[in-house]
């Protein structure tokens, strides 16, 4: 089949003959279902341009249907699991952008293509920029450039959904996003955050310090439809009370003592993607207040400024406090805590998961080792027996933080009880490290430091790096000294 030129079209000729582009469409345990065409919807509210443009798409093997506006393509989408939709920007009822805005809420949009007609290119890149369309086609259409558009942005979709089962599959075997467990208690975890993940529903993460509430709420990030916007994570706890509004919503010169220039709050830098609110049971109640207000309403002011902005970033927040019994005693608002906690996901403790800490541990030893630039490789039986016995208050964190000690000392091979901290869960006191020379009164400062480094050098076989990270000073410092001695380079 070939497409005919008609002059009120607005498609230059097509000299192609067919195509049959196929797209792969899976289950959701991952199997090919079947190899059938790609479903385009093209939305145009000129009648002619749009008959046109759906014969010339059909004529190159795709399942095409049509709307003359966002509100029928909305309805139509209903019935019709369109993979791309071709839009044009003015039209009637709904125009392209609202529709691309409506596309944009859900979890698993189609690939947006624009049209333009000439004069409308800088709304259309906006549009691109702003809602995620794939890319934008000026008007009268070349068939040859739309061709590879519709080609490339099938391989887009197809990319997509096997990220999406990619993320299944890892997930049944304990790692999500940046999540790690094969535990009942974690693979509860993942399910929720699949469910939950690509919505834009509002969720409160809690969960005992050190169980890992910001690595969960970057993996919902990961896994939402604004994965590719930025992630802002802000320590409530952490800013003082003065200036927590300016970091959240921004201030403009002027607005108080020491605001010398304008300045973006969190809010609006995290535009397009993620904000975590962290520790937020210990933001101050004035900001509580001003924050509800911003959930809201969905807008920010900046301090000092009249002019409000539309909010575009999904809100996150987590905490280790029990804000219901907060909002009992009237240290948190009530109504911003049912605000926030429209969906509530509880991170279990490491002594309730315990069966995760050998993958655990595994992949801490690996990052560690890329830090520390070490070959350990696994836990020793022994220290295996005690981690399981121990009951981790300090959750993942603690956990991270004895393996960092030991990977630093080990160097090599596996972890032993001599590289746990003293006393470690009721573990023998390892053998203090020889002491060396005595240290006798009248030594100067530099005769005690070249001993102690030399001393730390035998303990670590030479390992400079190590020696450097046990001394707390850093390596070039470590080769300075070393110099100065005379030491074989």
């Amino acid at each position: 089949m070939f497409f005919r030129h008609r002059p009120d079209s607005g498609i230059t000729p097509c000299v192609d003959g067919p195509v049959q582009l196929r797209f792969l469409r899976y289950t959701e345990t991952g199997h090919i279902m079947e190899n059938t065409p790609a479903k385009i919807l093209v939305v145009d509210d000129e009648v002619n341009q749009r008959s046109a443009l759906v014969r010339l798409i059909a004529s190159w093997g795709y399942t095409v249907e049509s709307a003359g506006n966002g509100a029928e393509a909305l309805f139509q989408l209903k019935t019709f699991d369109a993979d791309i939709v071709v839009t044009d920007i003015h039209m009637p009822v709904m125009d392209g952008k609202g529709l691309l805005e409506e596309l944009h809420r859900h979890p698993d949009p189609p690939v947006a293509i624009v049209l333009t007609a000439f004069g409308n290119l800088e709304l259309a890149l906006e549009t691109v920029h702003r809602l995620g369309a794939f890319w934008y086609l000026e008007k009268p259409l070349q068939p040859a450039a739309m061709k590879m558009i519709l080609s490339r942005a099938v391989e887009r979709k197809g990319i997509g959904k096997q990220v999406q089962l990619l993320e299944r599959e890892l997930a049944s075997r304990g790692v999500l996003g940046e999540l790690t467990g094969e535990s009942a208690a974690m693979q509860e975890i993942f399910h929720l955050l699949q469910q939950v993940a690509p919505t834009t529903a509002t969720i409160l993460i809690t969960g005992e310090s050190g169980t890992g509430k910001e690595i969960a709420a970057r993996s919902i990030h990961q896994l939402s439809p604004r994965r590719n916007g930025p992630f802002f994570a802000v320590n409530c706890a952490a800013m003082p009370e003065a200036l927590i509004e300016s970091e959240l919503f921004g201030h403009e010169k002027g607005a108080f003592t020491g605001a010398v220039d304008r300045r973006a709050g969190c809010f609006e830098l995290a535009k397009g993607g993620t904000l975590l609110l962290d520790e937020i049971g210990d933001m101050p109640l004035p900001t509580q207040a001003k924050l509800l207000r911003v959930l809201e309403e969905r807008k920010i002011r900046r301090l000092g400024s009249a002019k409000e902005t539309d909010l575009d970033v999904r809100v996150l927040a987590s905490t280790n406090v029990n804000l219901r019994e907060a909002a009992a005693k009237g240290k948190f608002r009530e109504d911003l805590y049912f605000r926030l906690n429209v969906f509530e996901v509880e991170l279990p403790p490491l002594r309730r998961r315990k069966d995760d800490i050998g993958q655990l541990s595994r992949n801490l030893l690996q990052s560690l080792n890329a830090k520390y630039n070490c070959r350990v490789t696994d836990l020793s039986p022994e220290v295996r027996a005690l981690f399981q016995a121990y009951d981790w208050p300090g959750n993942v964190r603690e956990l991270r933080n004895v393996l960092e000690r030991a990977v630093i000392l080990a160097g090599t091979g596996t972890v032993a009880v001599a590289h746990l901290p003293r006393g470690f869960a009721g573990a023998p006191v390892p053998p203090q490290v020889p002491t060396g020379p005595a240290f006798a009164a009248g030594m100067t400062i530099a005769e005690v430091e070249r001993a102690l480094i030399e001393l730390t050098l035998e303990h670590t076989a030479n390992n400079r790096t190590r020696a450097a990270e046990m001394l707390g000073i850093s390596t070039k410092t470590l080769f300075n000294k070393l110099r100065e001695y005379g030491a074989p380079e």
